[in-house]
């Protein structure tokens, strides 16, 4: 009989612990969206390992799972074992196996899209710019690449019921083209405070690849601590372009540019932010083309394969601009016109 009470006592206390485990979880998730990398302390991870991750740049268990096993046995202080325990613990807090696809479906559906402050772009879009990806938007000068990017700096903040993100943005700026006046100018047409919109703002100007890199790090402990909805990064490949010259140094600039891409996707998994990222084009002259030289995004197939959403911006008439998915996994390759206003983007005008 004693025995018999002894057994139901550890059923019970198997799940009472069980429960304070889930509750532990919901409670991470709820305080910003992820859980943090110090809940792995309760899973027999001791402190100073921790912080150590977090001294490399992984300040929440999804980094932890998300990163290569071999990345984490570069990180000093931290042997083979520790490393195997800790990549233990962390694939049972995060989901990494098969799914069905009905489930994967119904996350699809609940997808947060920011518009852009145009109701036809966001028709072109699917509703807007999508969470939890990476879009692309690539063009000549002049184009409203830019002007994109603030009207959505500012959208990324209103309710979702509104088209918005409800959440505070990061802007890297490698050109020196952010302007806080433009921010305010369209915070006044939908009716929010300037004042607020620009402390939801967390603005950062890279000065080189390196640098723009070291941001992305810096980026992730400021996700980790409060809820954004928005990174956006104009532009991406400019910084590259003076940083690394010639046929010699290619194959180093992919590679960098490569990590830094790899960094901006792991975010977008990580935190469900949205990623936009403007880039230049060049011109490329086609033998086979009898129109002569057309241009191209630059970054070759290493940024082509890593944006989920490519979109080609040129010029219309007037301010009128024209935008193309040019591609999609799930948008058909289409374009529509768009306007920049002195408030922001709206739609073209006749």
């Amino acid at each position: 009989m004693a025995s018999r009470q002894r057994q139901q006592q550890q059923v019970q206390q198997q799940e009472q612990a069980q429960v304070e485990e889930e509750q532990q979880q919901d409670e991470a998730v709820e305080q910003g969206g992820v859980m943090k990398v110090q809940l792995l302390e309760q899973y027999g991870i001791h402190a100073s390992d921790v912080k150590k991750l977090c001294d490399a740049g992984l300040y929440t268990v999804e980094a932890v799972a998300f990163t290569p096993r071999k990345a984490l046995l570069a990180i000093k202080g931290i042997s083979e074992t520790k490393v195997d325990k800790i990549l233990t613990e962390a694939a049972k807090l995060v989901p990494m196996g098969f799914t069905t696809a009905t489930d994967f479906h119904i996350r699809r559906q609940e997808t947060i899209s920011i518009g852009t402050g145009s109701k036809e772009l966001d028709r072109l879009l699917g509703g807007g710019i999508e969470t939890g990806a990476i879009t692309e938007i690539f063009g000549e000068f002049r184009t409203g690449k830019t002007q994109l990017c603030h009207s959505l700096a500012v959208m990324a903040q209103m309710p979702t019921n509104m088209g918005g993100g409800e959440g505070r943005v990061m802007y890297i700026d490698t050109e020196g083209t952010f302007r806080p006046e433009r921010l305010l100018a369209t915070a006044e047409r939908f009716g929010l405070n300037g004042e607020e919109v620009l402390d939801n703002v967390a603005y950062a100007r890279a000065y080189n690849s390196d640098h723009q890199l070291n941001l992305l790090m810096q980026g992730a402990a400021m996700m980790a601590e409060s809820r954004f909805s928005l990174l956006i990064v104009d532009s991406a490949t400019s910084l590259y372009r003076t940083d690394y010259s010639g046929r010699g140094e290619l194959s180093a600039r992919q590679m960098h540019l490569a990590k830094f891409l790899r960094m901006l996707q792991r975010l977008a998994d990580e935190f469900g932010i949205a990623v936009v990222l403007t880039n230049q084009v060049v011109a490329s002259v086609d033998s086979t083309n009898p129109f002569g030289p057309t241009s191209k995004p630059i970054g070759g197939n290493i940024i082509a394969h890593a944006s989920t959403t490519r979109l080609s911006l040129r010029k219309a008439s007037g301010e009128n601009r024209i935008c193309k998915v040019f591609d999609s996994p799930n948008l058909p390759e289409a374009e529509c016109q768009f306007s920049i206003g002195a408030d922001g983007i709206n739609d073209a005008k006749t």
